[in-house]
């Protein structure tokens, strides 16, 4: 295939993942799509990518409560897809986001935590991702933001940034990146991944081109090494884009 990008640039290399080949759960009150290997699931060729080490798509029933449960030593990251996402933890935190809001909690030395549906009549989708933080012990916190569909339309919009960077993002203990966007039919967009860098993209609706790759919902990509990622849309689509060290 012709290299995608423009002449003189390096194109980052691409391995796709389709969306029937991603772990799929379902207990009733909840369903999950497990991109990289999870509680029961485990795949030792699956386990991340750099930084990123959990990246999950998950539905709760209306009214739906997961249970409060710990975690340490982890940034916990939550994209809303659809719906009204409600959080409660140990640290007396609350609140609701709906869809385009972005939550990281800090579960550094120890908190517990629990995600629900705000909603008693529909259903909500959220993403939960795991980054493993550049120190350990860190102390637990919360921060949210909720970014609208004008925020990220036709552009990749910063949700996520390191600690001391600028733009409109949360912030995140580690070198890591990540942009949410919604691209209207025949738009086109770039990334450029640093030397030691590289990532995860995922396809939430939609059909586009991924470094000249066809996708269509569901389907996603590790991007494994330095170089540019340029999208380019057929239809209407939600996407994620994770840039990490790896």
């Amino acid at each position: 295939m012709e290299d995608p990008a423009p002449a003189g640039v390096k194109a980052a290399p691409i391995v796709l993942r389709r969306d029937r080949d991603i772990y799929a759960t379902d207990g009733g009150w909840f369903q999950a799509r497990w991109h990289f290997s999870f509680d029961h699931y485990h795949d030792p060729d699956n386990m991340g990518v750099g930084t990123l080490r959990v990246f999950n798509h998950d539905t709760l029933v209306a009214g739906a409560v997961w249970p409060m449960h710990p975690h340490r030593d982890v940034e916990g990251i939550t994209y809303v897809v659809a719906g009204h996402f409600e959080h409660a933890d140990s640290l007396d935190n609350d609140g609701v986001l709906e869809r385009g809001g972005v939550q990281r909690m800090t579960l550094g030395s120890g908190a517990w935590h629990s995600e629900r549906n705000h909603s008693k009549t529909e259903p909500v989708q959220f993403i939960q991702m795991w980054i493993l933080p550049d120190r350990r012990g860190l102390p637990p916190g919360v921060e949210q933001k909720q970014f609208t569909l004008e925020d990220r339309q036709d552009r990749l919009l910063q949700i996520l940034k390191p600690e001391g960077a600028d733009g409109p993002g949360v912030t995140v203990h580690e070198e890591v990146w990540m942009y949410a966007s919604r691209l209207e039919a025949a738009a086109a967009v770039e990334h450029e991944f640093g030397e030691g860098r590289g990532g995860y993209f995922y396809l939430i609706e939609g059909a586009l081109r991924l470094n000249g790759e066809r996708l269509t919902t569901g389907d996603a990509a590790k991007i494994t090494g330095a170089g540019l990622l340029r999208l380019e849309t057929e239809v209407p689509s939600e996407l994620l884009l994770v840039d990490t060290p790896l």
